[in-house]
């Protein structure tokens, strides 16, 4: 199947997101790959590359970049191993480096999800599982080719044995020839007391004089023809050992080559396949790396030609700086025709329609919100900018001319198509009546158009026909600015009197131009006005709407935690009190059932002292069992109280009931007194009492009056100070609201509320308590000497 039209590429700046996308891949087949990359015609392959994206980058965000770099070109290398060929050190480095990069990638198989980190296959996973690291011939090559040009001693044991004899060579070498340099009578004759290097033999630099003093073979002059290099006759011999040494070790090293490229030639079919693996997974890590440079979502694909884009930014604009788009092409109307001022992004957002098309389709994801729609076209059509050309002379108008006839011929409606000022540059009767005949025909062919104008006739035309729609850029005239946003279902305005009003042009000039608009322009330009008005508040009442939706989720989702929470610790208390009652009926049955026994034994032939001590452990029993049905103060210890401490109308907490009352009778004997607590009226002990702080009323215009005065003594004694600390959250919270009310009925301006450092559970339940007072002003942690973190200092309103 044929590409799309390589015209639309340019046009679109489709080929500007493929320099992008080259520059992040790092293997030469992996560039290659993303230079050719074209947008494909099937849904099914498509949406396959987009898969596969994702994944990609799924994998950045869990594990981080990927590098592939080291991904060297082996495919020649391989084409010799095939024929039987040697290569050299560099080329089997070159194997070694692909090596070392199918094993660093290859763990990059295991996927795992982050909420039951359960491991799972994606579309890559049988790519990364077909990597062969092939760890013995790796080792191998690396083990005997330290670089390019250096092969270790060790590669074998030959070339071992003669590197060593070539060391010793050397060695008798220097000896020689450094005792003939500190010899008085051969200083004499050297020109300087060093050692050359000539054709790879030890040389001596002789003065021209005394050649004849020094035998030996010479093997070259100094240009001046003054210094002779003399290889002396008693280190000939050694040297041509040195050299029939050399000859040996590059044999070696040749043999050792041979040896390692049949290994490699084992494996020729694991080495191609681990290259292009490895150079299909950069090509797709680089897709997946620009989509998160960019910010990008994957699309989702139709056939039906819809286009649905949420929040749409054209990806080479400053994706910081750049207004999204809401566009939407396809559903209920094909056609869109886009008007509004210059620069007022119009342009921009046909662009990015045309090039977020060719990225889907290309596999990319596009820089928009999650589910924005794309459809699969066979074609992409653009006629955009000054596409005036002077070698074949054709005007603006002939030349934009030339490519509309190009797209009308092959448009249909598997075609996108995007005009850029359709017809414009001749006259405007004219050129509006052709551009609405032409836009008629793509209509009439369903191929889905957009397109941008300045006529008002074309506004019209979308207004009057069915599947066509207006849409415009919308442009503050306050500011004399666009606003880059896409205003569909709204004809823009030209804006030309209030721009030019704005900047400064004399008022009855304005006046004037607007008296010679005829009645149907001025009551065109009034329908658009109100149709915009009324676009935007609904807009913003959209807004409203969804932000009062947002809000009503979130305190449901609140109350339901709450409510959740409310029936699990029910729940628990419930349990709870089940299993400790059952306890304590089940001790109790015991030991009445034991007891029983015991009085039945003693009844028969027992003592009176034997069944009044089985009595008197009968009443201990009850007592302890009484014990622990009375809920305990956790607090504090109780006070111990005596009689006098009860009088008619002290206000009291039955402990063991965990109710308040009033004393109603005064203690007998035993201390026991009757209490009214509500509708019950019950008789109780002291033991069982604790006298409970009756709220008081102060205030400055209250005066005591005998029997109807009102108390302020809590009022005048209460603490400025509160302290929590050994208290559990739910201990300490009613106790501090209780402790604020009363601060604030006495008008305390502040107080301290000591909580303690510890977790700091107990802190944030306070704090997040005193939020929801209604009359505390503020509220702040002590500062040095308060008391630090340990306190929260409160001031009321």
């Amino acid at each position: 199947m044929n590409g799309m039209n390589k015209k639309c590429y340019k046009t679109l700046e489709y080929t500007k997101i493929i320099d992008r996308l080259t520059d992040f891949a790092s293997s030469p087949l992996g560039k290659e790959k993303c230079q050719n990359l074209e947008p494909s015609r099937d849904l099914k392959e498509i949406r396959h590359w987009q898969k596969e994206t994702s994944d990609a980058l799924a994998r950045l965000w869990k594990k981080g970049a990927v590098s592939f770099s080291g991904t060297r070109d082996i495919r020649s290398s391989l084409k010799r191993l095939e024929i039987g060929s040697t290569l050299s050190a560099k080329e089997l480095l070159d194997i070694s480096s692909v090596l070392n990069v199918a094993l660093r990638i290859k763990p990059l198989a295991k996927v795992s999800d982050k909420e039951d980190s359960e491991e799972y296959e994606d579309s890559l996973a049988e790519m990364f599982t077909s990597l062969e690291p092939l760890s013995p011939l790796n080792n191998e090559l690396k083990r005997c080719i330290v670089s390019e040009e250096e092969m270790a001693d060790d590669a074998s044991a030959n070339l071992s044995a003669i590197r060593r004899s070539i060391r010793a060579t050397n060695d008798k070498i220097h000896n020689v020839i450094n005792s003939m340099v500190n010899s008085s009578t051969v200083r004499t004759y050297l020109q300087d007391n060093v050692v050359t290097m000539r054709n790879g033999r030890y040389c001596l630099p002789v003065k021209a004089e005394y050649k004849s003093s020094m035998p030996g073979m010479i093997h070259d002059q100094s240009s001046t023809g003054s210094t002779i290099f003399i290889e002396p006759m008693s280190v000939v011999q050694m040297n041509n050992e040195l050299s029939e040494l050399s000859i040996k070790e590059q044999r070696e090293i040749e043999k050792i080559l041979a040896d390692l490229s049949n290994l490699c030639a084992e494996h020729v079919e694991e080495l191609l396949c681990d290259f292009n693996v490895l150079s299909q997974l950069d090509f797709i890590f680089a897709r997946a790396a620009l989509s998160k440079a960019l910010k990008c979502t994957e699309p989702e694909f139709n056939t039906d030609g819809i286009i649905d884009l949420k929040c749409a930014r054209h990806p080479l604009l400053d994706q910081t700086k750049v207004v999204p788009i809401d566009i939407r092409l396809g559903q209920n109307y094909n056609l869109l025709v886009v008007t509004g001022p210059n620069t007022g992004g119009k342009t921009v957002s046909l662009k990015t329609v045309g090039l977020l098309t060719l990225m889907g389709q290309s596999g990319l994801h596009i820089p928009a919100d999650d589910h924005s729609k794309l459809s699969v076209f066979n074609e992409v059509f653009a006629d955009i900018g000054d596409e005036q050309s002077i070698e074949q002379s054709l005007s603006t108008f002939s030349s934009h001319m030339t490519n509309i006839i190009k797209i009308l011929e092959e448009a249909d409606d598997k075609s996108l198509v995007l005009f850029d000022e359709l017809c414009a540059g001749t006259d405007p009767v004219e050129g509006a009546a052709l551009a609405i005949s032409i836009l008629t025909f793509l209509h009439n062919l369903n191929a889905k158009t957009m397109t941008t104008t300045h006529y008002s006739e074309l506004k019209v035309f979308a207004l009057s026909t069915e599947g066509v729609e207006n849409a415009c850029c919308e442009f503050n005239v306050e500011t004399l600015s666009p606003t880059y946003r896409l205003l569909i279902g709204i004809p823009g305005k030209s804006n030309a009197f209030a721009i030019s009003l704005k900047l400064g042009l004399p008022g009855y000039i304005v006046d004037d131009a607007k008296n010679r608009l005829d009645d149907e322009s001025k009551s065109f330009e009034d329908i658009l006005t109100d149709l915009e008005e009324s676009k935007l508040t609904i807009e913003r009442e959209k807004e409203e709407i969804q932000s009062y939706k947002a809000e009503i989720a979130t305190l449901k989702e609140r109350l339901e935690k709450k409510n959740e929470n409310l029936d699990d610790r029910r729940e628990r208390i419930l349990r709870e009190a089940n299993e400790e009652a059952m306890a304590i009926l089940q001790d109790a049955k015991s030991f009445a059932d034991e007891t029983i026994r015991n009085m039945n034994k003693l009844k028969s032939g027992g003592s009176a002292s034997d069944m009044e001590n089985q009595r008197h452990k009968l009443r201990d029993k009850m007592s302890d069992t009484e014990k622990k049905l009375i809920l305990k103060n956790k607090k504090t210890p109780k006070k111990a109280y005596t009689a006098a401490d009860f009088k008619l109308g002290t206000a009291v907490k039955v402990l063991s009931l965990n109710l308040n009352g009033t004393v109603s009778s005064a203690p007998n004997a035993k201390g026991d007194l009757f209490v009214q607590m509500g509708i019950l009226r019950s008789q109780v002990n002291i033991s069982d009492l604790e006298i409970v702080d009756e709220p008081v009323i102060t205030g400055p215009n209250l005066q005591k009056t005998g029997s109807g005065k009102i108390k302020m003594s809590k009022g005048m004694n209460i603490s400025t100070e509160i302290n929590l600390i050994g208290m559990t959250t739910a201990e300490a919270i009613p106790a501090l609201d209780k402790y604020l009310d009363d601060a604030y009925l006495a008008h305390l301006t502040s107080v301290r509320v000591v909580h303690g450092r510890g977790t700091g559970a107990l802190k944030n339940a306070v704090h997040s308590h005193l939020k929801r007072q209604k009359y505390v002003k503020s509220y702040r942690l002590g500062a040095f000497g308060e008391g630090d973190t340990g306190v929260t200092i409160v001031e009321f309103k």
